[in-house]
């Protein structure tokens, strides 16, 4: 990120069963849509006005989940250009990173709309790119709520089989 490399440690069990009931959602749901989902790893790499080259990139991450609807930003190996959706599952040790590392990066980006979710903590924070290229403020979610996906007109995840 940002021409850093960052070491991470192996997911909990917790954030593997997040994970996996979101992206099997979104996976299903996108089956017949143009849009396409990835998991970690998946490279997304975001150029400066100086990169001339996809080597030149040197700002890269690799999300837990990530929706592309613009089939050209897509190559072998992962995104260039900011994808439509963005999942982080965070941890104790990647909270900072995610909350305002990754934050900042995807709202400069223009990332349309980016998820914060907490399993430890039972809740999702959801970030929408606003007219003015800025984050709003997140709505916050808990298992009792139900969450449209605002890139889809009618995908709902129920938190409850999420935040489990």
């Amino acid at each position: 990120m940002e021409g850093q490399t960052y070491l991470i440690a192996s997911p909990s069990r917790a954030h593997q069963r997040t994970f996996g009931q979101l992206f099997y959602q979104i996976f299903d749901y996108r089956k017949d849509k143009s849009c396409e989902v990835y998991m970690a790893p998946c490279d997304v790499k975001f150029p400066d006005g100086n990169d001339k080259d996809a080597k030149d990139i040197k700002t890269a991450v690799q999300p837990d989940i990530v929706v592309v609807c613009d089939e050209s930003k897509l190559d072998e190996k992962g995104c260039t250009g900011a994808p439509d959706l963005i999942i982080e599952i965070i941890s104790p040790s990647t909270a900072q990173k995610d909350k305002l590392h990754k934050f900042n990066l995807y709202e400069k980006y223009g990332v349309k709309e980016y998820w914060i979710v907490e399993p430890e903590n039972k809740i999702l924070s959801v970030f929408i790119l606003q007219d003015n290229e800025r984050y709003g403020r997140p709505d916050i979610y808990t298992q009792d709520d139900k969450v449209k996906v605002s890139i889809f007109e009618d995908l709902v995840i129920d938190l409850k089989t999420v935040l489990i």
